[in-house]
């Protein structure tokens, strides 16, 4: 077995090796994570390497933009109909040309386990073999066992969430169900994702009400009515298997308006006049109103603040959201989610699982708050922390506050569906490592580290995402 992430220390090594083997084989808990359904409801052949792991990968388009590569030549769709390279070799050679950028990032090791463990290519990768890796990556992806839905049960997931704005109509999602995919405790379940329609600086967010209202017969015209179709389309994703939504507001601000101050401000946003400071309150105020439906209804919360998205304008400009031109940024929970706390933050019905891009806040706020309050959990660490020192660093930093059991296990997050069981993989050895190193000073007995381990890459995520 390798010792990929282990100490070099021989006996906190052995201690590693022994509890990652308790959970090597374990089955994959994916509560959130942004693959597409579309690629399992229709399970088709992928494409080619090139589109299949370099063009939905900000990991790794985000770092040849840093080095002056153009994402319209890594193939990234552009939104004002400027040319993009179409050939995937062409964009398979630039990553490889390129790939001493990579260097020390855990894009390079997410994407190494990925050509050895999944596709079982073991040549190195480099500007000399690009074209061999190449090659060999295509012949297994054009094999009925490197399809989708064949993938899925060899990477061994028990349950993949995606994640869906209230405006989907949840037909990918259907397909599944109708497959015996889908649905409530089915293999592939979705996740209520409602920030297109609450953030009032989300582009065409008024004709996003409008649509919202056709699809549940709601009048979105008025604040009441608009309540009344996020509850609808809650129940819709519950019924499509969803056991909890996610929230990814630029700050984690929270406050509680009178029903007549959030209709005032509502319309003023449909008319067009909401102030940025108008956009923040109400997102502060539906978070408070979400909880309340959360207690309602049992699905879990997800709160993920702090990335200024499109940071990068001319980025969002050319190619959209979500390619890599976001930033984070610092933020503050123990006063913004105050209001939240005063309110619901006792009562054992909610379920706030809290994420950040801030990592100063884990040991000031967020292990304390998570340490104190019975409704709150600690996410993994996510997007530019989710590394192995990343995660090494998170445990360091909220154990001894919050311990392992006001956190939620491992959330992979990832758009790259072939890395899946390579960001499982690190997650476990990150832990396996942690843990040996208590047991080697003393402060954990084996047999109870062996508990441990299993209940963060298990047990854990599928009791806190209510799975």
């Amino acid at each position: 077995m390798s010792d990929l992430l282990f100490a070099a220390e021989p006996r906190q090594r052995d201690i590693a090796r022994e509890l990652y083997t308790l959970v090597a084989d374990l089955p994959l808990i994916s509560p959130h994570g942004h693959v597409d359904p579309g690629l399992l409801a229709d399970d088709e052949p992928f494409p080619d390497p090139a589109r299949l792991i370099i063009v939905p990968d900000h990991y790794i388009t985000r770092m040849l933009l840093s080095q002056g590569i153009p994402l319209a030549r890594l193939g990234v769709p552009s939104r004002t109909g400027a040319p993009v390279e179409t050939d995937p070799r062409a964009i398979w050679r630039l990553l490889a040309d390129n790939w001493h950028l990579f260097r020390g990032t855990p894009s390079r090791l997410w994407l190494e386990r990925t050509f050895a463990s999944v596709f079982g290519v073991t040549t190195r990768f480099g500007p000399a073999t690009g074209d061999a890796v190449y090659d060999e990556i295509a012949a297994r992806l054009a094999e009925p066992a490197f399809r989708p839905r064949a993938l899925f049960d060899k990477f061994g997931i028990e349950v993949l969430a995606t994640t869906e704005s209230p405006l989907d109509d949840l037909s990918r999602h259907a397909k599944l169900a109708a497959d015996g995919w889908g649905g409530p405790g089915g293999r592939v379940i979705t996740t209520f994702r409602p920030d297109d329609v609450v953030d009032m600086e989300f582009e065409g967010w008024a004709e996003r009400i409008g649509r919202l209202g056709e699809l549940t017969g709601e009048d979105t015209g008025t604040y009441r009515g608009y309540l009344a179709a996020l509850w609808s389309r809650r129940q819709a994703f519950q019924a499509a298997g969803a056991t909890s939504s996610d929230h990814g507001h630029p700050t984690a601000r929270t406050v509680r308006l009178s029903p007549a101050d959030a209709a005032r401000l509502y319309e003023r946003g449909l008319r067009g006049r909401a102030s940025a400071a108008d956009a923040e309150e109400f997102r502060a105020h539906m978070l408070v109103e979400f909880a309340r439906m959360s207690i309602e209804d049992g699905l879990v919360m997800q709160l993920h603040p702090g990335a200024v998205r499109n940071h990068n304008r001319s980025l969002h400009t050319g190619h959209g959201r979500d390619v890599g031109g976001d930033i984070p940024q610092a933020t503050d929970f123990v006063h913004a989610l105050t209001p939240l706390l005063d309110a619901y933050g006792n009562d054992p019905r909610l379920r706030v699982v809290l994420f950040t891009l801030d990592e100063d806040t884990f040991t000031r706020e967020l292990a304390p708050l998570a340490g104190g309050y019975a409704a709150l959990y600690l996410g993994a660490p996510w997007w530019f922390l989710d590394s192995p020192d990343g995660l090494r660093r998170f445990r360091d930093a909220v154990t001894e506050t919050a311990g392992f059991y006001n956190t939620a296990g491992f959330t992979d997050d990832t758009r790259a569906f072939c890395s899946i069981p390579v960001r499982h993989e690190v997650a476990r050895r990150a832990d396996a490592a942690y843990l040996a190193r208590l047991v080697a000073e003393e402060r954990l007995p084996l047999d109870e580290a062996a508990e441990t381990i299993a209940d963060l890459a298990y047990h854990l995520p599928k009791k806190v995402f209510r799975l």
